[in-house]
C-alpha cells in the first residue's frame, strides 16, 4: 500500500515539491523523480561513497538518507558546481590532473571536495589523503584525485580552462554521463531476478502465488516460460570439444549449481515492488553436496587444454638444477562500481528493439540476441553508454541481458533492470582462482632450460561467453619474457558450484606472472644469485627478435616483435632509485622492522579480435563525427579516436565529436576487450581520416577549380596552397555534396567515409614491477609504502591516458594481492556479498605509484606502432608484492599464495605454512 509524503527540499538552488513513499532513498529522489543523474549508486550500503551529496552543506551518502528526512533541507549536487557551463576550479583540477576515468565515482568525490575546501580553505596533505581514503574509486588509483584537490586549494587550476584533458571530462564532471540507469523510458516496467540460495540443488518447486498476487506485480516467469535454447553462447575461442554441456541457461531449470543463479524473474511497475515481490517466490530444492575444490576427491576436469614446444623432458633431464613451487592465486574480479543493468525497448509497429547498457561488445550482444531472439540484426540498435568500469566483466552477454530484452518484447512495453551490489558479488563473473606446480629446469649459472607447468582453473559452474580463454592464456603466456627451448603446459579446467569465472584485468597473466616469478626467485635463492641478475641472463635479447612461440593467445601464436628488456631493466631501476630502497629496507629492518623490497618482470599482450570499424562524417556546421565499434569503459577512448583524427585532418579537438559503440552508426565492430582499442580503432580512426582526406581534396579540387595536390587542409578548412583567400570550408563543402552534387559524380550523399582495420597481430607490451613493503609482525597486515611500474608501450597517442591506466591498474593488482577474495563455506554459501565483506583498496592501502614510462618497442603490425596500456599496470603486482614480503621476513620463497591477507601472514609467523 502506498504511503507518500509530500516534501519540499530545495536542490542546487530550486525549490521542489516532491510526493516520495516514506522507504525511497534520497538517491532515488534525485535521480528518478528529479532527473538529476550525477548522483551514483555503487553499494547501496553507504560504502563506496559515489551517491555523496551535500546536505545543508553536509556530505552525506544518499543512499542511506531517505527522502523524507530531507524535507525542509537543502542539497547540493555536482549538476550544481559549474556556473552557466563553466566549469568550477574544483572541476577543472580533476580534469587537468587525471582525477577521474570511467567519472562514475567523480561526482561523489567532488561534493566530498566541495565541503573540505569549504570547511578547510587550505587544507593539509593529511587532510586531504584522509578525505580521498573515505570514498572508492576502481579507475585512477587515487593519485590524481588527491594532486586535484590539492591544485584546488592552492588555486591552481588552470583559468577559463580552454580545453578539457579528454574529451569525456565535461560530461562526467558535471553529472552528463550517459550510464545504464540514467536512462528511463516512458512506461518502463522493472525486472527483479530471483536467485538461488543453495550452491548445489535440484529444484523440486518454485511457488510465485504470493509473488504474483501483489498490486503492481505485471509477471513471475521461471524457465518454463522460456523458448528452448536460451543459452549464453561463447564469445572467444578456444572451442576444445563440445562444450555445450558446460554453457549456462538463462534461467535455471532442473537443477541449481551457485548461489545466486538466476530460477525465475519478476516483472512489476515499480523497482521497489519488484524487489519485494522477489522475496515472496519460494523455491523448494533437494539439496546435493556441492563441489568446492579442484582437488576435492573425485573431482574431473570437464577440459584439458594442453600447449607447449622442444624437449623439455630431455632439458629437465640435462638440468643442473631442478626447481618447483606450488603457487595459489584467490578468486577475485573486477568488481567496477557500476554495477551491470540493461534497458530494453521493443517497438511493436515497427519491429524494432533498442537496448542500452550493452558497453563492451555491442556487435557481439546484438548478433547473440538475434539469435536468441529470433531476430535479425537489423532489427536491434545497441545505444552508446558511459560504463562506470570495465575490467573484463561488463559488458558481456549475461542471463539477465537476454530476460531483459525478452520481457520488453513479450510485454510490448520497456524494461528496465539494474544489479544490486551483493547481486554483482554473486552473479557476474569472478576470475582468477588457480593453482598450478611449476618446474624449471636451470643450469647452474642461472640459465633457464625448460618449464613444466600444470594448472588447475576453477571456472566456476559454467562456461560463459570467455569460454576457456583465461586457462589457454595462462598458458600461452607464462614464459614472459625470457628464452625458454622447451616447455610442456597443461591446464585442467574444473566446473564447481560457484560463481562462473571469466576474464578480468590480466586475465591468466596475472596469475602465470606470480608463478613463474616466484619460480625464478625461488631458483635465485638456490643458486646463490641475485634475482635481477638472474632475470638479466634470460632475458631475450634485441638480436633474438622477432622471437616465435608455437603456442597461441587469443588465436595468434606468440611473436614478440620489438622489444628492449634488458634497457627497460636499467633505466626503470635507475629512475626508482631501486638501490635506494634497498638500502634503506636493509638499514630499517636492522632497527627492528619488518620491511622489504620485490621485484618482478612481465609481458603482456594486447590486441587480438580481427578487426574494428570506423566511420567520420562531416555534418553541416563542419564539425566531424567519429563512430567507432570500440565502446567507453573509462579508458578514454573517445578522447585517442579523436587525437588520431585531429593529427591527420588539422582541425581542433573541440570540431570532433567521438561515438562509440552504437550499432546504428557503425554496422560491425571488435568492441573494447584485450586492450585493443588504440591499436585496433585507433587505426581505423586513422585509415578513414586518411580516407576523408583524399574524399575532401577531390570535392574541394572540383569546386575550388585547382589541382588536388595544390591543395592542403587546415583549421576546418581546404585552400589552394599560398592563397589562403582561395578557400572552401568543411560545412560548405557538406552543403554543396548532396545526393544531386553528390550523383553526379557517382559518390554516395554527403561527406562520410568507413574504414575497417583488419588482421594486425598481437603486441607484446612489456614491463617492470617495483615494491617496497613493511609487514605488521603482531597484526600480519601489509603495508605497500613505495610502488614503480617500468612500461613500454610502443607509441603513447595519450601520454597522460597511458599513466593513467598504469596507475590504477597498479591499485587493482595491489588489491587483488593484499585484500580481495571471494571465499565460500562448507556448503558453498558465498561470504563475501557488500563491501563491507570484500574489501575493494581505499586511498589509505594504495600509494603514490610512479613510473617509467619507454616508446621503444614500436608495434610492427598497426600503422600506430602503438601496444596496449590498460594491463601492464596490474600484470605483476601479486609477484612484486610477494616477493617483497619474503624480503621483509627474510624468508625467500615464503610467499606463494594470493591474496596475502593477515591470517596468512600469521600462520606463515607460526610456521603454520
Amino acid at each position: 500500500m502506498s504511503d507518500l509524503h509530500l516534501i519540499a527540499i530545495t536542490v542546487n538552488g530550486e525549490a521542489h515539491e516532491v510526493a516520495v513513499d516514506s522507504r525511497r532513498t534520497l538517491a532515488d529522489v534525485l535521480r528518478h523523480d528529479l532527473r538529476l543523474t550525477g548522483t551514483h549508486l555503487g553499494c547501496e550500503h553507504g560504502v563506496c561513497g559515489a551517491c555523496t551529496v551535500l546536505l545543508d552543506g553536509s556530505p552525506v551518502r544518499s543512499c542511506l538518507v531517505f527522502g523524507v528526512q530531507a524535507d525542509g533541507m537543502e542539497v547540493e549536487t555536482v549538476e550544481g558546481l559549474a556556473d552557466d557551463g563553466t566549469l568550477g576550479p574544483l572541476q577543472q583540477a580533476f580534469s587537468e590532473e587525471g582525477g577521474l576515468q570511467c567519472g562514475f565515482c567523480t561526482p561523489g568525490f567532488l561534493m566530498l571536495g566541495t565541503a573540505l575546501l569549504r570547511e578547510h580553505p587550505d587544507p593539509t596533505e593529511e587532510e586531504i589523503d584522509d578525505l580521498v581514503a573515505a570514498n572508492l574509486c576502481r579507475c585512477t588509483g587515487y593519485a590524481g584525485i588527491r594532486r586535484a584537490l590539492l591544485k584546488a586549494a592552492r588555486g591552481g587550476a588552470t583559468e577559463g580552462w580552454p580545453e578539457p584533458a579528454r574529451v569525456e571530462d565535461p560530461r562526467l564532471l558535471t553529472g552528463g554521463g550517459r550510464f545504464v540507469d540514467d536512462v528511463d523510458r516512458a512506461g518502463q516496467l522493472w525486472m527483479r531476478v530471483v536467485r538461488a540460495d543453495l550452491a548445489a540443488a535440484e529444484i523440486v518447486e518454485i511457488d510465485a502465488e504470493a509473488a504474483r498476487q501483489m498490486e503492481g506485480v505485471v509477471a513471475v516467469l521461471d524457465a518454463t516460460s522460456l523458448p528452448d535454447g536460451f543459452v549464453i553462447p561463447i564469445r572467444l575461442g578456444p572451442y576444445e570439444g563440445d562444450l555445450t554441456p558446460f554453457l549456462q541457461p538463462v534461467l535455471a531449470g532442473a537443477e541449481v549449481r551457485y548461489v545466486g543463479e538466476p530460477v525465475a524473474v519478476v516483472v512489476a511497475e515499480d523497482p521497489y515492488v519488484a524487489e519485494d515481490a522477489a522475496e515472496r517466490v519460494v523455491t523448494r530444492y533437494a539439496p546435493r553436496e556441492p563441489l568446492l575444490d579442484s582437488a576435492q576427491h573425485g573431482a574431473e576436469p570437464a577440459v584439458t587444454l594442453r600447449r607447449g614446444f622442444g624437449d623439455a623432458d630431455a632439458a629437465f633431464a640435462a638440468a643442473d638444477l631442478v626447481v618447483e613451487v606450488d603457487v595459489r592465486v584467490g578468486r577475485h574480479s573486477a568488481v567496477p562500481l557500476e554495477t551491470r543493468g540493461l534497458v530494453a525497448d521493443w517497438d511493436t509497429q515497427a519491429r524494432h528493439l533498442t537496448v542500452w547498457g550493452a558497453t563492451k561488445v555491442p556487435h557481439f550482444n546484438r548478433g547473440a540476441l538475434a539469435r536468441l531472439l529470433g531476430l535479425g540484426a537489423e532489427e536491434i540498435t545497441i545505444r552508446a553508454s558511459d560504463a562506470g568500469g570495465g575490467f573484463g566483466v561488463r559488458g558481456e552477454l549475461y542471463p539477465e541481458d537476454v530476460l531483459v530484452t525478452w520481457l520488453a518484447m513479450r510485454f510490448e512495453r520497456p524494461v528496465k533492470w539494474i544489479e544490486d551490489r551483493s547481486e554483482h558479488l554473486v552473479a557476474t563473473n569472478h576470475s582468477r582462482e588457480q593453482s598450478r606446480r611449476l618446474e624449471g629446469a636451470f643450469r647452474e649459472d642461472g640459465s633457464l632450460l625448460a618449464v613444466r607447468d600444470r594448472v588447475r582453473h576453477d571456472n566456476g559452474a559454467y562456461l560463459r561467453t570467455h569460454g576457456l580463454l583465461v586457462p589457454e592464456m595462462t598458458l600461452g603466456m607464462l614464459l614472459g619474457p625470457y628464452r625458454v627451448d622447451g616447455y610442456d603446459g597443461e591446464a585442467q579446467v574444473f566446473l564447481t558450484n560457484k560463481t562462473p569465472a571469466g576474464t578480468y584485468r590480466a586475465p591468466g597473466r596475472y596469475e602465470a606472472t606470480f608463478a613463474r616469478e616466484r619460480l625464478l626467485d625461488k631458483a635465485a635463492a638456490a643458486l646463490g644469485m641475485d634475482p635481477i641478475a638472474l632475470r638479466r641472463r634470460n632475458l631475450l635479447k634485441a638480436r633474438e627478435l622477432p622471437h616465435h612461440r608455437p603456442v597461441p593467445v587469443l588465436g595468434h601464436e606468440v611473436v614478440i616483435d620489438d622489444a628492449d628488456f634488458a634497457g627497460l631493466l636499467a633505466e626503470t631501476l635507475k629512475e626508482s632509485n631501486w638501490s635506494g630502497w634497498k638500502k634503506e629496507a636493509a638499514k630499517l629492518r636492522g632497527e627492528g622492522r619488518a620491511i622489504g623490497v620485490g621485484f618482478a618482470y612481465f609481458l603482456e599482450k594486447s590486441g587480438g579480435g580481427g578487426f574494428e570499424t570506423a566511420r567520420i562524417d562531416v555534418l553541416a556546421d563542419g564539425r566531424l563525427r567519429v563512430s567507432s565499434g570500440a565502446t567507453s569503459l573509462g579508458q578514454g577512448v573517445e578522447t585517442v579516436l579523436a587525437e588520431v583524427v585531429c593529427r591527420e585532418l588539422d582541425v581542433a579537438r573541440a570540431d570532433v565529436a567521438v561515438v562509440a559503440g552504437d550499432t546504428d552508426l557503425v554496422e560491425a565492430g571488435g568492441g573494447s576487450w584485450a586492450s585493443r582499442s588504440t591499436v585496433y580503432a585507433g587505426s581505423a580512426a586513422q585509415k578513414a581520416a586518411q580516407e576523408l582526406r583524399a574524399l575532401l581534396l577531390e570535392v574541394a579540387s572540383e569546386l575550388l577549380e585547382a589541382d588536388a595536390r595544390d591543395l592542403e587542409l587546415g583549421a576546418g578548412a581546404v585552400e589552394v596552397r599560398g592563397s589562403p583567400s582561395s578557400r572552401i570550408s568543411f560545412a560548405e563543402l557538406a552543403a554543396r555534396s548532396d545526393a544531386l552534387a553528390n550523383g553526379r559524380h557517382g559518390r554516395p550523399p554527403g561527406l562520410s567515409v568507413t574504414a575497417t582495420f583488419t588482421d594486425a597481430p598481437m603486441t607484446y607490451p612489456y614491463g617492470v614491477h617495483l615494491a617496497q613493503v613493511e609487514v605488521d609482525r603482531r597484526s600480519g597486515a601489509v603495508s605497500v609504502l613505495r610502488y614503480h611500474v617500468g612500461y613500454d608501450v610502443g607509441t603513447a597517442i595519450s601520454p597522460r591516458q597511458v599513466e593513467g591506466q598504469l596507475v590504477g591498474g597498479a591499485a587493482q593488482g595491489i588489491g587483488g594481492a593484499l585484500l580481495e577474495e571471494f571465499t565460500y563455506d562448507e556448503l558453498g554459501q558465498p561470504q563475501s556479498t557488500t563491501f563491507i565483506d570484500y574489501l575493494l583498496p581505499t586511498a589509505a592501502e594504495v600509494p603514490d605509484v610512479t613510473l617509467t614510462l619507454l616508446e621503444r618497442g614500436r608495434a610492427k603490425g598497426n600503422p600506430l606502432g602503438a601496444k596496449g596500456a590498460g594491463e601492464g599496470g596490474t600484470t605483476a603486482c601479486g609477484a612484486a608484492i610477494a616477493a617483497a614480503v619474503d624480503d621483509a621476513l627474510q624468508r625467500p620463497g615464503a610467499i606463494l599464495e594470493l591474496p596475502i591477507t593477515p591470517t596468512r601472514v600469521m600462520r606463515l609467523l607460526a610456521g603454520e605454512e
